[in-house]
């Protein structure tokens, strides 16, 4: 069964705790979504309110697919730029597949349900998303239609010795 997929959903506590559970599920079993493991919600709190605030600020927008029980199985938030220069595309933080989702094409249905998004937002023509090299998910936004564009190496510090490249991609939205 597919997901259902919601652009701008009412935050309310349920949404809220059901993000914050699946980011620190996903961070948990080795998501490369900010935080290395072990995580609680509380500790990935503080970067949730930073996205809702942007939100309320109308500078980002959240993604959100529901399983056929409701509960929340996948996000991405949308951040629009605030440079006069660059409004034109938008970053794409976050992407996140509950673990127990894995292998059902969850993946590629988030990233399409993305980009149908950033189409309906008036000027922006392109998604630049980063990524943490060494764990292959380049390979899979690469299948998504995304192109590499740059990459930081070993700017990611994931543990002592443990450095990890800074990958940037960019996927030009064509009109629709």
């Amino acid at each position: 069964m597919a997901l259902v997929f919601e652009l701008d959903p009412k935050v309310d506590p349920a949404l809220r705790d059901g993000v914050l559970a699946l980011w620190a599920e996903v961070s948990n079993a080795g998501g490369a979504v900010g935080f290395v493991p072990p995580v609680t919600p509380d500790d990935i709190r503080p970067d949730l309110v930073k996205h809702l605030a942007a939100m309320a600020e109308g500078r980002g927008r959240l993604l959100v697919g529901y399983d056929e029980e409701g509960a929340v199985a996948a996000t991405a938030f949308l951040t629009l730029n605030t440079h006069r220069l660059m409004r034109h595309w938008l970053w794409l933080y976050t992407v996140m597949v509950h673990p127990g989702h894995q292998g059902k094409g969850y993946g590629r249905d988030l990233m399409d349900a993305a980009a149908r998004s950033a189409r309906e937002i008036e000027g922006i023509e392109a998604i630049r998303l980063t990524c943490r090299g060494g764990t292959g998910v380049d390979r899979f936004y690469a299948s998504c239609g995304y192109k590499e564009v740059g990459r930081v190496p070993d700017a990611i510090r994931v543990a002592p010795g443990d450095d990890r490249d800074d990958i940037v991609m960019l996927l030009p939205l064509n009109p629709s």
